[in-house]
């Protein structure tokens, strides 16, 4: 199996935390057009402002397809893309968290992460999946915390890995995910439920 991969150093880093399958060619391609004989195209540098790079995308009808994209579902999406969560910190797991609305190329999209010794946890193509969607709100809680003057950056952190045996604290998830991308989601999230309406001093920073 040929597999391309777009990816940052630290994507790629994290993507083979666990290793490569024998028998499994990785392609790292600089742009997303260096696909020529692959089987399966990955592209963790996905952007839905792209819209040439979508285009393109959905003209692979032949390959394998896994975008890295958090935010739900995709105005007139193709069907054969399989959506994962690559968010920094989430793709290193042994579990890679992804949604496909074709039940036909899941048993293949599978395989494509057993390349990389990872299995395959399928979701509902919802904003956030689900673990995204869960720390994204544990931040913003957070946020509310700090806004509220109970206790600093650091010691909300300390007492979050201390109390829940997280390996990071909700403002050391931030900073590795990206306030930006917090944000992005919870104003997503917050079309239908209000409940995930993004703290003041998050919206403040994130704006920075």
């Amino acid at each position: 199996m040929r597999i391309a991969v777009a990816a940052t150093v630290d994507q790629k880093d994290e993507l083979l935390r666990q290793g490569i399958a024998i028998g499994v060619e990785i392609e790292w391609i600089d742009t997303i057009k260096d696909t020529p004989d692959a089987d399966a195209v990955i592209d963790l540098l996905f952007d839905t402002n792209e819209e040439e790079r979508l285009q393109w995308l959905k003209g692979l009808h032949k390959k394998i397809i896994i975008i890295n994209y958090v935010n739900g579902p995709i105005k007139n999406e193709p069907s054969q893309i399989i959506k994962l969560n690559g968010w920094p910190g989430f793709l290193s797991r042994p579990v890679a968290e992804v949604s496909c609305s074709d039940e036909k190329i899941k048993e293949k999209a599978e395989k494509v992460f057993m390349a990389f010794n990872k299995k395959t946890e399928w979701t509902t193509d919802t904003p956030g999946f689900i673990t995204a969607r869960i720390v994204s709100m544990i931040i913003n809680e957070a946020y509310f915390t700090l806004q509220e003057k109970v206790s600093t950056k650091a010691e909300i952190d300390i007492a979050m890995k201390t109390g829940t045996n997280y390996p990071y604290g909700p403002f050391e998830w931030c900073d590795r995910i990206g306030i930006k991308k917090i944000y992005s989601l919870l104003k997503k999230l917050e079309t239908t439920d209000t409940s995930y309406k993004p703290c003041d001093l998050l919206t403040k920073e994130s704006a920075n």
